[in-house]
């Protein structure tokens, strides 16, 4: 049985929706700059971590740039469309709001500019120095990445936890006017779905699915909710 929401914080579902049909726009976008990115095949005569970056070797620099500007773009507008879900808990819980928005904030200020874009910087940076320079291209690359990738997924991550544990204990307490069971409409459980197709032979194109598992997880996320958002109506004027 859902907590009823206050008197005076009634949902908006007009602008919920909207935020949510935004969210699947942004997603799709980042999604296209994922592929992009991930689109080829690793090269099976190498190992480790020279075998994982082979697949980014022959990419065109128009491909990571428009990879990098799609994520710079896309990613904090997908940030900002998560404020539908804390429209959703704030009537019913204060406490997972603020957590909930304290994810969102993290995300917003990291995942763009401090994980996406680095991480094609690390790609162009591995690219380049292969060319020029075969035998220290790896450490080079790695060093760069420590440097200049690394800091910002560490700060990201642990935004991105907060995030899902406000997200998943706010539906799993019903905490919103959704059913419990739609704590699976989180991010995680879309990009866990998308992982499994790891266990599939490797091509070019479940390369490119998988490399987009985070932006596949949003629009799991926002697509799921947007779907069921006329019922979750339902149940919040029952409780009105």
């Amino acid at each position: 049985m859902n907590v009823r929401a206050s008197n005076d914080n009634s949902l908006d579902w007009p602008r919920i929706r909207h935020l949510l049909k935004l969210g699947i726009f942004a997603a799709l976008m980042v999604l296209i700059g994922d592929m992009l990115l991930g689109w080829g095949v690793h090269d099976a005569s190498k190992s480790g971590m020279e075998g994982f970056l082979s697949m980014y070797l022959h990419l065109p620099d128009s491909t990571i740039f428009w990879s990098a500007f799609l994520g710079l773009i896309g990613i904090p507008l997908e940030a900002l469309c998560y404020f539908a879900v804390y429209r959703l808990i704030k009537p019913y819980s204060e406490k997972y709001a603020h957590l909930y928005r304290s994810g969102i904030l993290g995300i917003l200020a990291f995942g763009g500019c401090g994980v996406h874009v680095p991480c094609l910087a690390c790609v162009f940076f591995y690219k380049y120095m292969t060319n020029a320079s075969p035998d220290t291209a790896l450490e080079a690359s790695v060093r760069f990445g420590l440097y200049f990738l690394l800091p910002g997924m560490i700060l990201f991550f642990v935004f991105w936890v907060v995030h899902h544990i406000a997200h998943i204990t706010a539906f799993a307490k019903e905490l919103t006017p959704y059913p419990k069971v739609c704590w699976i409409f989180c991010p995680a459980v879309g990009m866990a779905l998308t992982m499994l197709l790891k266990f599939l032979p490797e091509t070019a194109l479940r390369n490119a699915i998988t490399a987009g598992w985070i932006s596949i997880g949003s629009l799991w996320m926002f697509a799921g909710l947007l779907i069921l958002s006329g019922k979750a109506e339902t149940n919040a004027g029952k409780e009105a």
